[in-house]
């Protein structure tokens, strides 16, 4: 039997580390992390690992349940693929284990408000976007890419795969922003 940890923030720049340190204090032998919208499934890989090796008796841990998903359907069918498996999730905070039968009914309605909670979010920032815009404040989200960077390297003659690697992007955005100019 294996207790193994799973540790998610929504974007690069959260730290994990505070999730990782409660995981490993309870005792996960086996702690697996990335950096990904809990929105979905998709592109979520650390976590498909995860239930993918996953054996009769394990238990997967997580500090909360918003790290496990957002969305009830996807927290409920983790929790049955788990199950299907002979394996049990545990939720840290609050302590909830799908080991008994109230556990399954906590989780659910849980995974609800989770649900809820990033509909709000949603509709919140949807709300202040509107408003910026109303107020003429609204210039977009942030740019990731330093253009004046791209265009130096490209005048210089590097190739837009060295552009990309020495940005840290990939080659199509390079292509995008040399599109731009």
């Amino acid at each position: 039997m294996a207790r193994i940890g799973y540790a998610r923030v929504s974007t690069h720049d959260q730290d994990l580390d505070v999730q990782l340190a409660r995981l490993k204090a309870e005792g996960c032998g086996i702690i697996r992390s990335e950096k990904v919208s809990g929105g979905s499934r998709e592109g979520r890989a650390e976590l498909a690992t995860v239930i993918e090796f996953m054996r009769p008796g394990d238990e997967l841990v997580v500090t909360r349940l918003d790290r496990l998903g957002r969305d009830t359907r996807d927290v409920l069918n983790l929790i049955h693929e788990a199950e299907q498996r002979g394996a049990s999730v545990t939720v840290l905070d609050p302590h909830v284990s799908t080991r008994g039968e109230m556990g399954h009914i906590v989780l659910t309605v849980l995974g609800m408000v989770a649900q809820m909670e990033r509909r709000f979010i949603k509709e919140r920032q949807r709300e202040g976007i509107e408003r910026a815009k109303a107020e003429g404040v609204y210039t977009g989200g942030k740019r990731r890419l330093d253009r004046e960077h791209i265009w130096s390297l490209h005048a210089q003659g590097t190739g837009p795969a060295a552009i990309a690697r020495a940005v840290g992007c990939s080659r199509m955005q390079v292509y995008r922003v040399l599109h731009e100019s």
